[in-house]
């Protein structure tokens, strides 16, 4: 039996699902691997580049930025899920020009993504909008200032159910990032200077996390099921609702990407973060038929 340790850096139903249904499946264990799921939100880069990574977002930026040769081997879904929500006055995003938004921090993924979608709406995340740099978690903090005025719309990730909160809250749901935005952004990926692409633990993780997606796509209430294990506060129906509107059509069926969708998002996020040299996608991306 091999060994190997899987990070997460971000919560939610985006990271964890499909790591979440190999592991009650017993994915793992039938390919021969035994993973240990670490909580790597708060652990710096070097500490994550000892193992394999879900978060493909993170990874690439530090690919872009500093050259850490992260090599993507699995690819769940190129569709960030993260959601601009705002109070019910405003019905656009353009309408948010000179308004407090919560967002995370510029050079983080989901903070570098909700700005280039800022951008494609006409909003200059620096100039045209007050921007309230906010910590990614539960996300009840975003809902509390919303809820009390001292912030005008904020962006929240997947531990919660964006169409639900927005009813529950009195808020509107103003864009999807996936919708605005695609770049693969959780998978499986490994840095080679600790961990080899072709390690017996590491081809295990893909061929085992490659069925959880296809059993997420075949069996639909089984997986709508895990979804709602994961958010409990969500009724069955919100959980299928969910798992409709969100996995089945933006989740792959085998783990590989469209290389024209990651060329063009890794050329993006450069442009963002101000990084002249480009990285070849080709060479970050290297997911094979399955």
């Amino acid at each position: 039996m091999h060994t190997i340790d899987l990070t997460y850096v971000g919560q939610g139903i985006h990271e964890e699902l499909v790591a979440y249904v190999a592991d009650q499946q017993d994915y793992y264990w039938q390919e021969g691997v035994h993973v240990a799921l670490r909580d790597g939100c708060l652990w710096d880069g070097e500490r994550v580049r000892r193992t394999a990574t879900i978060g493909l977002g993170r990874a690439v930026l530090s690919r872009v930025t500093d050259g850490i040769p992260w090599t993507v081997l699995c690819v769940n879904t190129d569709r960030p899920m993260f959601w601009l929500l705002a109070r019910e006055a405003y019905t656009s995003v353009e309408e948010l020009k000179g308004r407090r938004i919560g967002i995370h921090a510029p050079r983080t993924a989901p903070g570098c993504f909700s700005r280039i979608v800022l951008r494609k709406y006409g909003l200059d995340p620096d100039n045209d909008i007050e921007s309230v740099v906010m910590a990614p978690g539960d996300y009840s903090h975003h809902l509390r200032r919303l809820a009390e005025g001292s912030l005008d719309a904020a962006f929240v990730g997947s531990t919660l159910a964006p169409e639900v909160t927005a009813q529950q809250n009195g808020l509107r749901l103003l864009a999807f990032v996936g919708d605005d935005f695609r770049i693969p952004t959780v998978g499986v990926a490994v840095d080679p200077t600790h961990i080899a692409p072709n390690d017996p633990a590491v081809l295990a993780l893909v061929r085992a996390t490659r069925r959880a997606l296809h059993t997420i796509h075949d069996e639909p209430d089984l997986a709508a099921r895990y979804l709602n294990a994961l958010i409990p506060s969500l009724t069955p129906t919100d959980a299928r609702a969910y798992y409709d509107r969100y996995i089945a059509t933006h989740f792959t069926t085998d783990g590989r990407h469209d290389p024209s969708v990651a060329a063009h998002a890794v050329s993006s996020v450069a442009k963002e973060l101000g990084v002249a040299t480009v990285p070849d996608a080709g060479d970050i991306y290297r997911t094979e038929p399955a």
